[in-house]
């Protein structure tokens, strides 16, 4: 009985440290987004741009929450509830960010120039996200964490963030459609949304299961 008490604590433990890992990946990876996306977006006058790489700090936010829960592998229900709230604050800073920013570019008119970096940084980003966010719901369903269910959320929205980026630059570079990418940003403020009060809510913990 002992040694199999032991077992599962051990089990933990190290889905506990792969879990750490990830955080930590994620938030290399969302500084280096802020800080390609945000120079980026400055040379080539890309609000998009640099918008993207705001929400890669905002992000980072969300990474270092999730790191702060692992930081002990033994179940901790209050740490959880707190992560939790604090992610889903997150997703409401993001929400707020995207429709202000989106809002801004429409209303300014400022086409950005063609930017080779941007669309190269979004083309990684819609590969490299969605299996982070997949390696991320993994370990949340091991351990159980809605917290972490939810990060995996946020990474799932960097994704289709990044997919809109990526199209929005494609089209302005070759059709001169500059208010594409600020229209699909817009449609993606409901669901960033949507995601901050379930996560509010905890009902993200269906998917820990």
């Amino acid at each position: 009985m002992s040694s199999t008490i032991s077992a599962q604590i051990d089990l933990r433990a190290s889905d506990t440290r792969e879990g750490r890992r990830l955080e930590y990946f994620t938030l290399g990876w969302n500084l280096t987004e802020a800080l390609v996306g945000i120079g980026g977006g400055v040379i080539a006058g890309s609000i998009a741009l640099i918008g993207f790489g705001a929400d890669s700090i905002i992000e980072s936010f969300s990474g270092a929450t999730l790191l702060w829960r692992l930081q002990r592998h033994k179940a901790d229900e209050k740490r959880e509830q707190l992560a939790l709230k604090l992610v889903a604050i997150s997703f409401f800073v993001l929400a707020a960010y995207v429709a202000a920013d989106a809002a801004k570019t429409l209303i300014q008119r400022e086409p950005p120039h063609a930017s080779i970096v941007g669309v190269c940084l979004a083309a990684v980003s819609i590969i490299v996200m969605p299996l982070l966010a997949r390696a991320k719901r993994r370990v949340a369903a091991r351990l159980n964490s809605p917290a972490l269910v939810a990060d995996s959320r946020q990474t799932d929205l960097c994704a289709y963030l990044s997919g809109l980026l990526f199209v929005g630059l494609i089209l302005n570079a070759l059709f001169g459609w500059w208010w594409a990418d600020s229209i699909a940003a817009i449609l993606m403020v409901p669901i960033i949304a949507r995601e901050g009060i379930e996560a509010l809510k905890g009902d993200c913990c269906d998917a820990c299961r």
